[in-house]
């Protein structure tokens, strides 16, 4: 029997069926050989239903090293606005870049992540926002997996002498791991910070001997 998860319709367009289709040959490979992509969404709040993602950043890498030339920079159009989120991010409606639907940002965040493993700091939150422009737009949800970096860092630390239900901030654990902050509130900064926390942890994880995917990926 056919997997639902790779199963074709007809209702569905080719660019989705592309990305499902990405899934069927997926070999897992070893950590360092694996493409990651450490991604961030600028919203226009916190509601998934109510709010719009104004932006996307994403980076890319595969061992220790990012690819600069392998990222993605998308800003959306947007009808919904709020006032109080440009003290945030300065995403404004009115702000000169090039802006994209919403349909043609999902269909360029879709060909970039393919079946790669995503990244992201509080990941829940970008996961759920993403979802919900797939769904808007009649797809199902994404199928990559995932790595909060936030949870992460807390496995890998000692934790005895710690807080255990601590929530850190991407400042507080890119200061925890001398990270530099650069391009705060916007999206490929903060995937770029994001890449690095991760890359920092994975180094701590390899010198204690975790580094696998049983402890990377949350089940």
């Amino acid at each position: 029997m056919i997997n639902w998860l790779f199963k074709k319709k007809s209702n569905y367009p080719d660019f989705w069926n592309d990305y499902i289709n990405c899934f069927q040959s997926k070999n897992e490979s070893t950590i360092p050989a694996t493409r990651f992509i450490a991604f961030d969404t600028e919203t226009t709040g916190f509601d998934k239903k109510e709010d719009r993602i104004l932006s996307i950043g994403a980076v890319s890498f595969t061992g220790k090293t990012i690819n600069v030339n392998d990222s993605l920079e998308l800003y959306l159009k947007q009808d919904i606005f709020k006032a109080e989120t440009v003290k945030i991010h300065g995403l404004m409606k009115s702000e000169s870049k090039e802006k994209i639907s919403e349909l043609d940002a999902i269909k360029a965040f879709l060909a970039y992540i393919k079946n790669d493993v995503l990244i992201a700091h509080h990941a829940n939150f970008d996961k759920n926002m993403v979802n919900e422009m797939l769904l808007r737009h009649g797809l199902g949800k994404l199928k990559n997996k995932f790595i909060d970096t936030g949870v992460l860092y807390k496995k890998s630390i000692h934790v005895i002498y710690r807080d255990k239900d601590k929530i850190y901030s991407l400042d507080e654990l890119a200061k925890e791991l001398n990270v530099p902050i650069v391009d705060r509130h916007t999206a490929t900064g903060d995937a770029l910070i994001t890449a690095l926390i991760f890359l920092k942890v994975l180094a701590r994880l390899d010198k204690r001997k975790h580094l696998n995917w049983g402890y990377l990926i949350e089940k």
